[in-house]
C-alpha cells in the first residue's frame, strides 16, 4: 500500500449533545468517540493521523494526546474548511489522505482498507464510501452518468426535486489522492442553502478536470451510523454491543442473553464458554474454552483466564490470573491477584489489595483449597495444596501442605437475666 494519511474531522460543537463536552469526546462503549476513530484509521494501516480540532479541542487533545498531529478550525465554516486546516501539514506530501469524521465511530476497519485499497488500484483520484437507503432523508445524495460513473455530491438543501429521490447516499468518508485534493480545495465557495464549504463540491471539480473518481458501497449501512444526539450515542452503542456478541457466538461462544451481556472490544473467548445473564467482561480479556461465566459476574482489564474456569454470580475480577480448572463460584472479590490450578475459592473471598495509597498482590498456589468469607491481605502468598479454614484473615504467608486457620477462638457466656 502507498502511503496513506488519515485526517478526522473533529472541531463541531456537538449543540444537539446538550453538553458541556466536546462531542467526540463522549463514549460509546468505554472509548471516546474520536479514540474509537483513530483506532479504525491505525487498524486500516493508516499511521500518520491529523486530527482538526476546534470547539473544546483541549479535551479532544486530552483524550489523544501526543498520538496524532493537529491542526485548528477556528469558525466552523463547513467540512471543506475543515480540511482546508489540515492541508499545511500535507505539503509536499504525495499519495492518498483519507477523511474521517470524530463521530462515525463504528466503521469497521476492513471497509476502510477496502476503500483505500480500490482507490489505489483503480487509480482513482477520489473515492468515495456511500450507501443505499430506502429513505436517505438527512444524507447528500449522489449523482451518476448515465454510465454509472459519480458526477457529484448534492446536499439535500441544495437537491432539487429528482435528485431528492436518489436513495444512493453519501456516509461521508473519502479518499482523494493528496495533491489533486489540494488544487480542488482551493476552488470550493459557500454559495449554498448552508453558506459553507462542503467538501463534497471537490467531486464535481475533480470531475469537471477529467479525473477519475469511484466509489465502494457499505455493505452494512449500520458502520456509517453518527453521533449528533445522545439518541444516536445509545443506538451506536447498542449496534457495537450485538456486533461484539455476535462475533462471539459465531466462534463458538454461548451467550445466553444478549440483552444483558456486556462484552467490550478486544476480548477473547475460547470456544464452549458460556456467559450467563447480567455478565460485563471489560476490554483486553481473555477467557479460555470451556468456561462458565456469570451470572452477574464483572471481569475487569487485564484478567486472564484459562480453561475450564468457573467464575460464577457476583463475583469481580480485577487484574487476575486464573489458572485451569479453578472455582470462583460466587459472591468474592478477586483483585490484583494470581490464582493457580485446580483452586477452589469458597464464597465471600476477597483479596483486600488496596491501603489507601498502593496496589499489592495475592498469589495462590495450585490444588489450594480457600474456605467461605476469607480476608487475604495483600501482600500475600497462599502455597500449593492449602487449606484455608473458613472465616480466616490471612495476613502472612501459608506454606505448601498447609492448614491455615486465622480467626479468634469462640466465646460462649451465659446471659444474665434481668
Amino acid at each position: 500500500m502507498e502511503d496513506v494519511i488519515g485526517i478526522i474531522m473533529a472541531a463541531g460543537k456537538g449543540t444537539r449533545m446538550k453538553t458541556e463536552k466536546a462531542k467526540c469526546v463522549h463514549k460509546v462503549y468505554g472509548k471516546e468517540m474520536v479514540q474509537r476513530v483513530v483506532n479504525i484509521a491505525r487498524a486500516a494501516g493508516i499511521n500518520e493521523i491529523i486530527t482538526v480540532v476546534g470547539h473544546k479541542r483541549e479535551q479532544v487533545e486530552e483524550v489523544l494526546k501526543d498520538s496524532v498531529k493537529y491542526a485548528y478550525q477556528e469558525e466552523l465554516l463547513g467540512t471543506g474548511d475543515t480540511v482546508k486546516q489540515a492541508l499545511p501539514l500535507l505539503k509536499g506530501r504525495k499519495g492518498k489522505v483519507v477523511i474521517l469524521c470524530g463521530d462515525v465511530p463504528i466503521l469497521r476497519p476492513t471497509t476502510l482498507k477496502n476503500l483505500i485499497q480500490k482507490s489505489i488500484d483503480n487509480k482513482e483520484y477520489a473515492t468515495i464510501l456511500t450507501a443505499i437507503y430506502e429513505n436517505p432523508m438527512g444524507y447528500g445524495r449522489i449523482i451518476r452518468d448515465i454510465g454509472g460513473n459519480i458526477k457529484s455530491i448534492v446536499e439535500e438543501k441544495d437537491a432539487d426535486e429528482e435528485q431528492i429521490l436518489i436513495n444512493e447516499i453519501n456516509a461521508g468518508v473519502y479518499c482523494f489522492d493528496i495533491e489533486e485534493l489540494t488544487l480542488a480545495i482551493q476552488k470550493i465557495n459557500n454559495n449554498n442553502a448552508q453558506k459553507e464549504y462542503y467538501l463534497t463540491d471537490v467531486i464535481k471539480i475533480m470531475n469537471e478536470k477529467g479525473l477519475k473518481t469511484g466509489a465502494v458501497i457499505v455493505d452494512d449501512n449500520t458502520e456509517i451510523l453518527g453521533v449528533n444526539d445522545r439518541v444516536q450515542l445509545e443506538l451506536v452503542t447498542q449496534v457495537l454491543k450485538i456486533r461484539i456478541n455476535t462475533e462471539l457466538m459465531e466462534k463458538g461462544v454461548t451467550i445466553e442473553d444478549m440483552n444483558s451481556t456486556y462484552i467490550y472490544d478486544d476480548v477473547e473467548i475460547g470456544t464452549d464458554t458460556v456467559i450467563h445473564p447480567n455478565t460485563t467482561i471489560k476490554s483486553g480479556v481473555k477467557i479460555g474454552k470451556n468456561c462458565e461465566i456469570g451470572p452477574n459476574a464483572y471481569i475487569r482489564e487485564e484478567c486472564r483466564i484459562a480453561d475450564n474456569v468457573k467464575i460464577g454470580s457476583f463475583v469481580e475480577l480485577k487484574k487476575a490470573i486464573i489458572g485451569k480448572g479453578t472455582k470462583v463460584p460466587h459472591l468474592s472479590y478477586m483483585g490484583d491477584c494470581e490464582i493457580g490450578e485446580k483452586v477452589n475459592v469458597g464464597c465471600g473471598t476477597i483479596t483486600c489489595n488496596y491501603d489507601g495509597k498502593s496496589k499489592y498482590k495475592t498469589v495462590i498456589g495450585n490444588n489450594a483449597f480457600i474456605g467461605s468469607n476469607v480476608n487475604f491481605i495483600a501482600p500475600v502468598n497462599i502455597g500449593d495444596e492449602t487449606l484455608v479454614a473458613a472465616g480466616s484473615t490471612i495476613t502472612e504467608d501459608v506454606p505448601n501442605n498447609t492448614l491455615a486457620i486465622a480467626r479468634q477462638r469462640q466465646i460462649n457466656k451465659e446471659k444474665k437475666n434481668k
